[in-house]
Formats: C-alpha cells, structure tokens, sequence
C-alpha cells in the first residue's frame, strides 16, 4: 500500500472516530432531556389516572377538573400558535428540515415541544412520547452543533444522531433509532450518520436505562415459539394488518377535513376537543388513557373476550384519530403499535376460540401484530421488526415477525398505500424552491441494486444542471469520478450543490433515474 492510500484511510478512520465522540456527546444531551420528558409523562400521567379513579366517587371535582382541562388546552394552542413547528409527532418537521424544506429555530422547538408534550400525553390523551422525543433529540443536536459551529453537512449528521438518540431514550431501543434514521429519515446507508447515529443512541440509551432500570418497555415476559404448524395463520394475520394499516392511513390523512367542519376555532384551539372529550373516557376507563403500554402489558397477562377487545379498538382509533388531529404535540407510535396488539390478541384469542389454539400463543400473535400493523402504516419494517423485538425483550421470534410484515407490507402497497410520515411531510411543505443562497452542502445519494444508474458511465448519464458529482463513495473507498468511470449498485453518489436546492436536485435525480429506465 502506497504512503497517499494509507494517508487517506488513516484520515477517514480518524473522522469517523471524531463523530462517534460527537454521537456521544449529543445522545449525553438527548438523554438526559428525552429521559426528563419521559418521566414526567409517565409520572404526571399516574397522577391524572388516579384522579380519574377519586373522580368516580366524588364527581362534584368534575367541574374544576373541566376549568383546569380547558386552560392546559389553552395554554398548549398557544405554544402552538407560536411554533407551529411543534405540531404533531414532530418526525415530518425533522425530514423536512433534513431535506432543507423546512429551518428549524432550535430552542423555540425545545421548550415549547417539551411543554405541550408533556401538557397533552400526560392529561391522558391518546398520545406517544415518541414522536416529541425524536423531534427533541434533534433540536438538542441542533443546538449542539451550532455550538460546535459545525458545517451545515455535519449539523445534517448530528440532527440525525439526535433524533436517533430520542428514539432510542423514549423506548429503551437503541438500534431501533439508528434503523429508524437509515430507513425511515435517510433512506439509505452512510457510514457517517450510522456511527454517529449508533453511538449516539448507546449513549441516550444508557441514560434512559439508568433512570428507569434495565427491564424492557413491553416486557411482556417468556414466549414461547409458535410451533410450524400454526405457521399458515401467519399471513392471513399480515394481510389484516395490511388491510387495517390502510385504513389507518387514510383515516389519519382524512383528518384536517373533518377538523375544518368545526369552523368556530381556530386551528390551533383544535386541542380543546380531545381535552374535553377524554373526562368521559378516563371517567368510564381510566386505565385506557395514554399511549397504551400499559394496555399492551394488561392484554398479555389477561386477554380480554372478543366483544371487548373489539370495543377496545374501536375506541382507540376513534380517540387516537381526534387526538392525533387536533394539532396537539404527540406522537402516533405507541397509539399504532397498542392497536397492533389489541388486532393481534383479537386474532390470537379467535384462534384459541375456533381453533382450540393453546391459550399461551396469544401473546405471540400479540407482539406479532405490534409490528406488522407498524410496518404497514410507517411502512419502515426494519424498524418495525427490531423496534418491538426490542421493546418486549425477545428476539427469538424474527421469522415469525418477518412472514407477517412482509406481508402486511406487500398488501399496503398493493393497496397503494404510501409511508405516512413522508405523506404528511408533503402535505406540511409543498415542495417551493427558492433562489441560489450561495449556501454550499453536501448530498448524499445511493445507488441501489435496481437503479438504472447501476453499470452507467458517469458521461452517458444527464446530470441535474445545479450540481456536481465530487466523489463515489464506494465500500470503505472513496473514488473521484471522470467521465468514463462506472457506477454500480451499492455506490453512494456524493454530490455539491446549493442548500437551497437540495430537495430539487434529489428529485430531479430521482426523475433521472425513472427516464434512463425507459
């Protein structure tokens, strides 16, 4: 090996070691405020329950408790009213900010994120944590890098790393964030941001699991393998999933039009329903308010009866939808993957009825559809897959989980179905594009196995006007490219354009691609 290849390895080694010291210090900040934002959800959270149950028996304090709704859903339309970024589960305005649609002010986002989340899922609606605690993380590493006065390409990196590490805290699931940012945020496969991202997540994670103990999320105990000849049942669970992912979908995408009707508010007071309409739920069933985990925990020690698994869902959809649309800081997470395990014991429990199915296997079907029903709706099934075997403890079950996502996944996108996140990011920010801002950043695109790009010359390809193709990341190398150099899948196309732009430029690639396959 020549001095000048060692010298290059040697200075790439050392940069990944930098931003793996980097992913450490931001999942140290993420964890520490995702771990803060957790416990007081969780804590303030068995108080409001709580006053649900003294509430049965001394209903006069019913009126109070209305006052006290009405100014918390007040107070939140404010913060959202002057941040409109906060609204929802937060995953949008973080893809959008990474693909330079959308800019972010940091700390506005930080305080009055963590505020209203903790005001909204806490008050018992049907919320998750873990939509506000990816949003955290990235704005922690926002202003992180703004303190390290990082280039606009490494800031990109370390958002990442943050929203990784808030995944990671809020669920105790480390390598369910970093597959989350590589599948769901980045679409593919850097070096950089998977490091970054990892160590981040460890160290975020570490937190979460000093204040809260080393005992998984779900934890749902022992499960036993689900013998091969139930195996047949696998994809008929998929295909309901897929099918009830579909309706989520479109369910969730329908929700701004049946919120529009309530004409006498403002959009953003939309809080004030779903602040009010909860006391009649945690008045009749306290224990179903929340995000859900502890109906996960409950329906695996005692499955309920089909009848009432089946009023179950119906009322977590319903309340999730009104929940979810009003505009309130809150994620849908933890809402789909309860459902996922409300459809699942349904499924399980009618087995154990027509089937004669051991009553044991109830939990499988359980966990099975926590990620099938996610992978349908997010369509992300790597994550999907690690994020429950992580958050129930058990990871002996992957081929069991995987004939079932698969599936449900295929009959989503038969059923034209599209990954919810980036369908709500596009409604959120229409594509609009400004000027040069004599900006300059980094773009990373992948070549994958099925790209026309893939045994393309770099001269016979017709390159967007408003960029430069600087290097080829290839395998642990990196090549610079001329005209007679051949692309091939697995390479990731590193490419200079305006910041401005970005977003332009990655679809005008994309059309690229679509015109050299025809």
């Amino acid at each position: 090996m020549d001095q000048k290849k060692e010298h290059e390895i040697q200075k790439l080694d050392g940069t990944r070691i930098l931003f793996i010291g980097k992913g450490i210090i931001v999942g140290a900040f993420v964890g520490v405020v995702v771990t803060l934002f957790r416990f007081l959800i969780e804590e303030i959270g068995e108080q409001v329950v709580r006053g649900y149950l003294f509430f049965q028996k001394e209903p006069i304090w019913l009126i109070p408790w209305v006052i006290v709704s009405v100014v918390l859903a007040l107070i939140v339309g404010r913060l959202v009213k002057s941040d409109g970024n906060i609204k929802g589960s937060g995953i949008p305005q973080v893809e959008g900010q990474l693909q330079g649609q959308l800019t972010i002010d940091w700390f506005s986002v930080l305080w009055k994120k963590f505020l209203g989340g903790v005001l909204s899922i806490s008050a018992g609606l049907f919320l998750g944590r873990e939509g506000p605690s990816i949003q955290l993380g990235a704005v922690v590493a926002q202003g992180v890098s703004k303190q390290m006065n990082s280039s606009k390409a490494e800031e990109k990196i370390l958002i990442s790393s943050g929203a990784s590490a808030g995944l990671s805290a809020a669920f105790n699931a480390p390598i369910a964030g970093l597959l989350f940012v590589l599948e769901e945020v980045y679409h593919s496969f850097s070096p950089l941001v998977w490091l970054t991202s990892f160590s981040s997540a460890i160290t975020a994670n570490f937190i979460s699991l000093y204040v809260f103990g080393l005992k998984p999320v779900l934890y749902i105990g022992a499960i036993k393998a689900l013998p091969l000849k139930y195996y047949w049942t696998l994809p008929i669970l998929g295909i309901l999933l897929g099918v009830l992912g579909r309706a989520y979908q479109l369910a969730l995408l329908s929700l701004p039009k049946w919120y529009g009707k309530l004409t006498f508010l403002s959009p953003n007071y939309y809080g004030l329903v779903p602040f009010l309409l909860v006391i009649p739920i945690g008045i009749l069933f306290p224990h179903v308010l929340g995000g859900g985990n502890q109906i996960v925990l409950s329906l695996a020690d005692a499955p309920l009866s089909l009848w009432l698994l089946l009023g179950l869902f119906v009322l977590r959809f319903v309340f999730s939808m009104v929940s979810y649309g009003s505009n309130l800081p809150g994620g849908i997470f933890l809402p789909i993957l309860t459902l996922g395990a409300v459809i699942g014991t349904f499924y399980g429990v009618f087995l154990t009825d027509l089937l004669g199915l051991e009553p044991i296997f109830v939990k499988n079907f359980l966990m099975f559809a926590m990620a099938g029903y996610f992978a349908a709706i997010g369509k992300a099934p790597l994550t999907a897959i690690i994020l429950v075997t992580e958050m129930v403890g058990n990871f002996s079950h992957l081929m069991s989980i995987g004939v079932v996502v698969l599936v449900s996944y295929v009959v989503v996108e038969i059923l034209g179905g599209h990954p919810i996140y980036e369908t709500l990011l596009e409604r959120l920010v229409k594509p609009t594009f400004k000027d040069i801002s004599g900006r300059k950043t980094i773009l990373e695109f992948p070549v994958h196995a099925e790209s026309s790009f893939d045994e393309q010359m770099v001269r016979d390809i017709d390159w967007p006007a408003e960029m430069l193709l600087t290097s080829i990341r290839r395998g642990e190398s990196e090549l610079i490219p001329h005209g007679e150099t051949i692309i091939h899948g697995g390479d990731t196309l590193i490419i200079l354009t305006d910041e401005s732009i970005t977003q332009k430029v990655r679809m005008e690639l994309w059309e690229c691609e679509k015109a050299n396959q025809k």
